[in-house]
């Protein structure tokens, strides 16, 4: 017979596990996929699959426009996980774009000796874009309420979106069948040029519409949702080719943007 002395105590509970709640750890979980696809994008593209590589990346973007909600949510938001999604962005939207134009323009022929440089400009501009958005997180702009609506600057993804966009010309263009037109857009002046504008683009100071705090008005939400609609059927059909309006799309609303913002702030200061 077993001794009672030996039992526990009925009334004695186990004791808590301490550590990091799944709630906390949600947030840098997407954040790592995010960065994973990243990483898997320069393997696809030093492999040759250029198509798979944007997959990757379009992961990438996914978890980026993810990590945050997830976070503000679960309230789980962390000064770890600002850093750790700063770092993630600089790999997913400046190394690897970077590497994959690079690539990509070299990819059926020699490339010449200076033509990494483009990739370099580009790289070391995202780096400094995400510092300067990091700074300006801590410091008051002095600015009035309209300045939430815009960037100062292509913010990460739309510029690796930009950067990328001789390979979604080309994917497209294999897409629908048309491969003579895919050696152009190997071009070496069309990949330097949408790295180097991008470049200058990220640290320039230009204000660039911002989603974070857009709202539909209650009029136009069907007419919305008519257009989310075609947009993703669209999408679905022709991926690549609607990548790459989008990033002719994204060019042309800069101006507009800047026109609003001197308007708002005109407006403001009255």
């Amino acid at each position: 017979m077993f001794n009672k002395s030996s039992e526990p105590p009925r009334n004695k509970r186990l004791k808590r596990i301490e550590g990091i709640s799944f709630n906390q750890l949600a947030p840098n979980i997407v954040t790592t996929i995010g960065l994973c696809g990243g990483l898997i994008g320069i393997h696809y593209a030093l492999s040759g699959h250029f198509k798979s590589a944007c997959i990757a990346l379009l992961v990438s973007f996914f978890c980026d426009g993810l990590d945050g909600r997830v976070a503000r949510i679960l309230k789980a938001s962390s000064k770890f996980g600002a850093e750790y999604d700063s770092l993630t962005d600089f790999m997913a939207f400046g190394v690897a774009p970077a590497l994959i134009v690079f690539l990509w323009s070299s990819h059926n022929h020699d490339s010449l000796n200076f033509a990494f440089i483009p990739s370099l400009m580009y790289a070391v501009c995202m780096a400094l874009r995400l510092a300067r958005f990091n700074v300006m997180q801590e410091e008051p702009t002095g600015l009035g309420e309209y300045s939430k609506h815009f960037f100062s600057g292509v913010p990460a993804p739309a510029g690796a979106g930009l950067a990328l966009f001789p390979v979604f010309l080309g994917l497209a263009e294999q897409q629908i069948g048309a491969d003579w037109l895919v050696p152009y857009t190997h071009s070496e002046i069309l990949c330097a040029s949408s790295l180097i504008i991008t470049a200058l683009l990220l640290v320039c100071t230009l204000p660039i519409w911002s989603v974070k705090h857009f709202r539909v008005p209650k009029y136009f939400l069907l007419p919305f949702l008519l257009l989310a609609a075609i947009y993703v059927a669209v999408f679905v059909a022709a991926p690549w080719a609607t990548l790459a309006g989008m990033g002719v799309f994204y060019l042309l609303l800069i101006p507009t943007s800047c026109y609003f913002f001197k308007k708002w702030r005109e407006t403001d200061g009255r």
